[in-house]
Formats: C-alpha cells, structure tokens, sequence
C-alpha cells in the first residue's frame, strides 16, 4: 500500500511472517504479560492490556497462547520484570525510525539496536528526535467481502476518523480512544477477517527512495526486528 510503509511491508514480507510466526508469537507474548503484570489481568478494565489482546488477534495469535500469556502475569514473581524503552534515529536516505524495545537488560539491548543501525548505514538519534514525525493511531485493514458503503458508514458511525478504498481491502484509521469501538461495530457489521488491527505510530510524512535505498532500509528493519528485545520498528519509507 503505497504511502503507508508499515502495512505494505506486512504484505510484501508475508511468506516470510508465516515462517517467523513462532518469533512472532513469542514478541506479543511478552507484550501481554507485561500489559497484563502493570494493571489487572482482565482485558475489560486493563485498556493497555486490551489493545495488545487486539493486536495479538490481529496477528493470528490463537486464543489459549494469549490467555497463558496472560495467566502467566498473575502468578509471575516482583522481580520478574521487563522495562519499555525507545530508541529513535535515522536509516538509509535519512528515513526516520523508532524501535520500541521491551527489556530485562538496557545495556545489552542499546548495544544490539546502536550496532544493527550501525551495520546498516544508520544512526541513532536523541529521545524526541524523530517521534514527533508520527502519530498514535488505531488501523484496521479487512478484506473487500462487503459492501464498501456499509463498511465505511458503519466505520464513521463508530468514530473512524479516515476510510480508505485499497486494491482488494478496506482501510480504516481512528484516534487509539475510538479503536475498539471501530472493531466491534465492523464486528457487528459481519467482518470476521482483520488483515491489520492494532493501535500503532502512523508517519506524517514520507521519505522516497529508489529501489536500492529501499531494499537497504528493509535491510535495517529487518535487522532490528531479529532481535529479541525488539516489540515494533515504525519508520516512514514511502513504499513501492
């Protein structure tokens, strides 16, 4: 999808998700259990914990591996904790990035992100330096199964703040407060496939490069995504 790097890169790299969905799984485990040991267990009145459950259905996550990850925060010890932290800087061509890392080790984990950008032609930035470049928002991509004017009334009722008519699916955008109730009223509607559900950092704008400079910053992203400490990597290449 052109000019929306995150969710191009989703399709373009689907062969290779499937074949990582394990490492995937493990990511959104750790993202639960840590939403899950800061509030309650209870995705109802944990908000936090709510929009990872969405994410972690989005990815196709089955149900009992998101309720052990959730099980597993209630009995977890004080000590075991993880710590959030973001790292912001620059890739190839001055693409900017964000690299949100959950840790039980600051030192090892900004050694492997410093040394991914650095093998990759890229550099770290300052803490604000490019998160003000991206905006919070909830997106929701589904198949074209139904009609696109039902969709897209049902989506603005709801709160959706843009709707968008993709090659073969529908993109829906809205503030992260008026996600849920996007869902559920696609939900109600009769959409049973998410392609895309999750609160996420969307660019405000875009770098364009040509085909090298993009395969160098996939290169980088997918570097970071390797790693283990490593949750999400937002960055605002304009894709092909």
């Amino acid at each position: 999808m052109s000019g929306h790097s995150k969710w191009a890169t989703i399709h373009r790299k689907k062969g290779e998700l499937d074949a990582a969905r394990g490492k995937v799984f493990q990511k959104l485990a750790k993202e639960l259990y840590v939403a899950a040991k800061q509030g309650t267990p209870d995705p109802d009145s944990n908000p936090t914990l709510r929009m990872v459950v969405e994410k972690a259905k989005g990815a196709n996550m089955p149900k009992d591996n998101i309720q052990k990850a959730i099980d597993k925060a209630k009995g977890a010890a004080d000590g075991d904790n993880f710590e959030s932290i973001r790292y912001e800087g620059y890739g190839h061509g001055g693409v900017a990035f964000m690299v949100d890392c959950l840790t039980d080790n600051r030192n090892r984990t900004a050694s492997d992100v410093r040394s991914s950008f650095t093998k990759r032609g890229g550099n770290l930035g300052t803490d604000g330096s490019v998160s003000y470049m991206f905006e919070r928002k909830g997106v929701i991509v589904i198949p074209k199964t139904l009609s696109e004017d039902d969709v897209m009334m049902a989506s603005l009722d709801a709160g959706a703040t843009d709707f968008e008519v993709l090659e073969d699916s529908y993109e829906i955008t809205s503030t992260p407060e008026d996600f849920i109730k996007v869902k559920e009223a696609l939900e109600t509607l009769g959409v049973t496939e998410f392609l895309t559900s999750e609160v996420t950092f969307v660019p405000n704008n875009y770098v364009e490069l040509d085909e090298e400079g993009q395969e160098k910053v996939h290169a980088l992203v997918e570097q970071l995504e390797d790693l283990d400490d490593v949750q999400d990597v937002y960055y605002n290449l304009k894709e092909d």
